[in-house]
């Protein structure tokens, strides 16, 4: 696909856009609110929230945040990603007043979401760069982990007894042998679904989310079963009552449906900011602003490479975005939101071509609960816990840590290191133990110190075209200026990347330079590498690599 045909075909944006691909926008809009309903729900319960802060969250991000952000066909929203943080915020700060540990937890979430917009006002959106794929790969992983380890009991019906999270993790096998029956067969056929759903090869049930046929298999067998109170999600006291009289009288009019919109905007909680001085309070800032942003620009960047128009998002405005949501969501109520990834692809499959898709997702999420909240009523928490336990296994498959181990030994034990560090203590030190280690290897290689955080490159204008050629090592702490030059450099030029007075480029940076050159190639532009390495630390394609014998005979020049 060349660059001419992408600008006649990319579609509009605004009102135009809304115009003229309103059809296609409104029927992946469905599509993803299907996938998007269920998935916010558990995600609120795992993260130790009321049910309607996962769909508060959905809604802002939909409705308001798809209006100002610089992406196209991201969808916004609740992510399993944030929710060790948002849980450890809940408990930490409301020391076993689980309402208590929500208002302040929203304070948390509205803090954080000022933070990024004041990340994204001094363009802090490409320090994602600083984090290397190992690190949030293990981040990741680590967070798949502990979502699986604390809903597999969930999914069971049995409560594990207190304690550390090796502790709820080796009761798993005592759960499993002690299930009750009825849950244990709602969140076990769910589950089942998930995985074999994939693989069916009916047009017509493929186009249907496996989500929302393991909620309403879960509706269905829970009804059955007459499952009791405390295995069904809730409804805000006030709503639940007038809900169930109202069914009970079969008073379902214009009336009944004024009283529940009431009710559904009497159930928004506003945040408590009573421990804003407190070091847990801040604690729980950073670590949502940190992993949420992280994982916002990162999604962004990945839904950019499955975009088959090829658009590029603009990630300080997008970053902005997501704050200024965070912002609003935390005020009414709401759960944090990132740019999703998952959601995102399903979007891009459904056939997307603006944001009015994102949009459209959020006002159906709105009309939804608003009209149905008796459906939401009757889900069994089985059913949600199976969703996220194969959410959390997506996040910590074999294939992640396979991925990893082909790109090197050395990638794999930061890798494993990271997942250790954020299992034994928690996000934010886990990451920072992760990179800490990752320096220490490039010291251990030879890097200079006066080369660990900075960069060494001359652009070069030729008649031919741009050389940059790069001196000394290019590494995760470094390379920020140097990213920032080449995404600023003129499309359709002849672009030589010069490596032979390298020393050490590590697999962050190939990475980067594999995108780059992908991108600016589809722009019109051409690209060449030159310079051999005498050394890859594994065979992988964008392995590190040494490019001289000895770093210290480019002294001179550094």
């Amino acid at each position: 696909m060349n660059n001419e045909y992408l600008q006649q075909t990319t579609p509009e944006s605004g009102l135009a856009g809304l115009k003229k691909h309103w059809r296609d926008d409104l029927l992946s809009g469905f599509l993803v609110f299907l996938i998007a309903l269920p998935l916010c729900l558990g995600i609120a319960m795992a993260s130790g929230l009321p049910p309607m802060a996962g769909i508060i969250s959905a809604i802002v991000g939909g409705m308001f945040v798809s209006r100002i952000n610089g992406s196209y066909v991201t969808i916004t929203g609740p992510a399993a990603g944030l929710i060790v943080v948002i849980l450890d915020a809940v408990q930490t700060l409301g020391e076993g007043d689980a309402s208590a540990g929500y208002q302040y937890a929203l304070a948390a979430i509205m803090v954080a979401g000022i933070l990024q917009m004041a990340l994204a006002f001094f363009k802090a959106g490409s320090l994602s760069s600083f984090f290397p794929s190992s690190v949030v790969h293990g981040m990741l992983t680590a967070i798949g982990i502990i979502i699986m380890t604390k809903q597999i009991h969930v999914m069971l019906g049995v409560t594990p007894d207190p304690g550390s999270l090796f502790s709820t993790m080796a009761q798993i096998p005592h759960s499993m042998f002690n299930m009750n029956a009825e849950i244990g067969l709602i969140g076990s056929a769910g589950l089942l679904i998930l995985i074999l759903w994939n693989r069916l090869r009916h047009p017509l049930l493929k186009k249907v989310p496996a989500p929302i046929v393991v909620v309403l298999l879960g509706i269905g067998l829970g009804t059955f079963f007459d499952l009791q109170h405390q295995h069904i999600f809730h409804l805000p006291r006030q709503l639940e009552m007038l809900t169930g009289q109202a069914l009970h009288d079969g008073e379902v009019g214009p009336n009944y449906l004024v009283a529940i919109s009431n009710h559904f905007l009497s159930s928004f909680y506003l945040p408590n900011f009573g421990k804003f001085f407190t070091g847990e309070f801040w604690v729980a800032v950073v670590s949502i602003c940190l992993i949420g942003s992280l994982e916002s620009v990162l999604s962004t960047v990945a839904v950019d490479k499955l975009d088959p128009y090829k658009r590029h998002s603009n990630l300080d405005k997008d970053l902005g975005a997501i704050g200024a949501g965070n912002t609003l969501s935390g005020l009414i109520g709401g759960s944090a939101m990132i740019s999703e990834i998952v959601r995102s692809s399903a979007n891009i499959d459904n056939g997307a071509k603006t944001g009015w898709a994102n949009f459209f997702h959020g006002s159906l999420m709105l009309l939804f609960v608003v009209l149905f909240p008796q459906v939401i009523h009757s889900i069994p928490l089985a059913a949600l816990a199976a969703l996220l336990v194969y959410t959390g296994f997506r996040l910590a498959s074999p294939k992640e840590f396979s991925k990893v181990l082909k790109i090197g030994s050395e990638q794999f034990f930061i890798f494993i290191v990271t997942i250790a560090g954020v299992l034994a203590t928690d996000l934010l030190i886990g990451v920072a133990i992760g990179i800490s280690v990752k320096i220490f290897v490039h010291l251990l290689r030879g890097v200079w110190w006066s080369n660990l955080f900075k960069v060494h490159f001359h652009v070069i204008e030729t008649d031919d075209g741009i050389v940059v050629k790069l001196i000394g090592s290019v590494l995760f702490t470094n390379f920020l200026p140097l990213k920032k030059t080449l995404d600023n450099l003129p499309d359709g030029k002849n672009l030589t990347l010069d490596f032979s007075n390298g020393y050490l480029i590590d697999h962050t940076v190939m990475e980067y330079f594999h995108d780059f050159i992908q991108a600016y190639q589809s722009r019109g532009g051409s690209c060449r590498q030159i310079g051999e390495p005498i050394h890859t630390f594994s065979n992988h394609a964008l392995a590190a690599r040494l490019m001289t014998e000895d770093e210290r005979r480019h002294g001179s020049s550094l």
